[in-house]
């Protein structure tokens, strides 16, 4: 929360279609993200206008990449069985570092600390 998001707002993410507390930019964002993550899923020309009604294209292209980089984070990790590190977990809420994820093997780690 250090650039002032509010927790509880950050809470409702999961919700955010039945909560009030977005806006419709916010809505749009959160809808191509689920878009661009969900495999199969294609982006409408629809959802598209929507999101050019919200954002220049400067930020569309600076969303995109967000959505794309996290995607490419969280395929990446499973892959190398990376666990959470606990970096935004959130009071009252479970912390994926806490729930058993698979932990790197020392072969594997010392293979991607020194890879020759």
């Amino acid at each position: 929360m250090q650039a002032g998001a509010d927790e509880e707002k950050v809470r409702e993410i999961p919700i955010w279609r039945e909560s009030r507390r977005f806006s419709d930019a916010e809505r749009v964002a959160f809808e191509y993200a689920e878009v661009m993550t969900i495999t199969g899923q294609r982006v409408s020309d629809e959802l598209f206008t929507r999101l050019k009604r919200c954002y220049d294209e400067a930020q569309i292209v600076e969303l995109t990449a967000a959505v794309a980089l996290e995607n490419f984070r969280s395929k990446a990790n499973v892959a190398l069985h990376v666990q959470a590190q606990g970096f935004c977990a959130l009071p009252g809420l479970p912390n994926a570092a806490d729930e058993g994820s698979p932990s790197i093997d020392s072969a594997t780690q010392a293979q991607l600390e020194d890879p020759a």
